[in-house]
């Protein structure tokens, strides 16, 4: 064989290019159950970091068995319908008509207390971006926030994935009275006072207002579920209040 030729090289090419992309899809086929595993785990990280528990990836998912006490979806008229909380894609829901959505909900569950994790996802300067936003039992008061990104601009945009960014978020309220305002993220800062607000990123403001959109859009979506969980809470509250020979009065009263 004359190794000279022009078709001979044509060929050694071509026996390479099919022995590499052999190689290439053996080696995606065989990491895909790791990658699987190891996105899994990080999921159940963020989802733990929103309520305050700081854990390695390789110890989640022990720990979201003991912290997570339930997860459920609900739909745009907040009634709990079929569907796997953990596998819902946001990504995917975001390409639906908002009625045709589901909205994954996580519960957590320290000391008693029952805190509600909700999901989220936007669009940020160059691609998506994402986070939790946890809850407490008002499920009005904040009580952590976990955002990443999939490439925003380090030192800028990309500083929604850092503590001192998402702590603000702890202790914000997302009614004011009976209204649903969200949290904004606010450029040039936000009033001490503003329980709707925390400060911006210096240079981020698209990042910002990425983060201050995907907010008010995805739990916006879960007001008449918090409106369902609070009237149930407002019976359960008059009921535990009631003494027994004013229990079936107030039963009856209700039916009526």
């Amino acid at each position: 064989m004359d190794v000279n030729k022009n078709s001979y090289t044509f060929g050694f090419a071509a026996i390479m290019v099919v022995v590499v992309a052999t190689f290439l899809s053996v080696a995606a086929i065989s990491l895909k159950p790791f990658q699987d595993k190891n996105i899994e785990l990080e999921k159940k990280q963020n989802i733990l970091n929103s309520v305050g528990i700081q854990v390695e990836r390789d110890a989640a998912a022990e720990a979201y068995e003991q912290y997570i006490t339930e997860s459920f979806v609900v739909s745009s008229a907040g009634e709990r319908t079929e569907g796997d909380a953990f596998t819902v894609d946001l990504a995917v829901e975001l390409k639906k008509d908002v009625n045709a959505q589901v909205f994954p909900i996580f519960v957590s569950e320290m000391e008693g207390v029952k805190s509600y994790i909700l999901p989220v996802r936007g669009t940020g300067l160059w691609g998506p971006i994402w986070g939790y936003i946890a809850l407490q039992d008002d499920l009005n008061t904040v009580l952590g926030a976990v955002f990443d990104h999939k490439g925003e601009t380090p030192g800028l945009g990309a500083e929604i994935s850092l503590g001192w960014f998402q702590e603000p978020f702890k202790g914000k309220t997302i009614f004011k009275g009976t209204e649903f305002v969200s949290i904004t993220v606010k450029k040039g800062g936000a009033a001490e006072d503003d329980m709707h607000a925390v400060d911006g990123i210096s240079g981020g403001t698209i990042t910002a207002d990425g983060v201050t959109d995907m907010l008010k859009e995805r739990l916006g979506n879960y007001v008449p579920f918090f409106e369902s969980m609070r009237k149930e809470i407002e019976v359960e509250s008059v009921l535990d209040s009631l003494a027994p020979d004013s229990l079936v009065v107030y039963t009856l009263n209700t039916i009526q």
